[in-house]
């Protein structure tokens, strides 16, 4: 059996490292593991329960949901803007918050990777995306955390994708996750 993973990730840039390091997820997948980069978030307006009716949900929104429906777990993918997560990113977890207790996130295993420019990589954004996730409901995988630092240099000429240390934490991540966060020791 596969295990789906969707990577929803802050950043809309289309060579943020945050993406290229979504992308490294999806390449260096574990064997069981299929992980899927959410393409669209940027066309998902800002949730708004007036418009959340079947009459007049976006299609955008619609396409968000269903596909995150088919997901078996999420991985967010955050970069850190002015000290916490990008607004399009709180946006996704709006919406796949809804309808509340029954939302795409209720209850799937979800970790929260990133990188950024300063020394601690983004860890500010990425425990605002967990707490913001976890209060929709999602099961956050505190042992699934990748956190890297230095970005603009550190991949100023590498991918993340041929980061060796880089890809060897993703892939730990993505087994944590794609087992439902249970170790051999659980």
């Amino acid at each position: 059996m596969t295990v789906r993973i969707l990577a929803l990730v802050g950043s809309l840039r289309s060579g943020s490292h945050n993406r290229q390091l979504a992308e490294a997820a999806v390449k260096h997948a574990p064997e069981g593991v299929e992980v899927t980069l959410y393409e669209g978030l940027g066309e998902v307006p800002f949730y708004n329960e007036d418009i959340d009716t079947d009459e007049h949900r976006p299609g955008a929104a619609t396409r968000l949901r269903e596909t995150a429906a088919r997901a078996d777990a999420f991985l967010l993918v955050t970069p850190e803007y002015n000290g916490t997560m990008p607004a399009v990113l709180k946006n996704a977890i709006d919406w796949l918050s809804r309808p509340f207790g029954s939302g795409a996130l209720t209850g799937s295993p979800t970790a929260v990777v990133g990188t950024a420019f300063g020394q601690y990589g983004g860890v500010w954004a990425q425990n605002d995306a967990r707490k913001s996730a976890g209060i929709a409901g999602a099961t956050i995988l505190e042992d699934a955390k990748l956190a890297i630092p230095d970005s603009v240099t550190r991949f100023a000429e590498t991918h993340p994708a041929d980061d060796t240390e880089a890809v060897a934490q993703l892939k730990q991540v993505l087994g944590t996750l794609a087992s439902g966060g249970k170790t051999s020791e659980s």
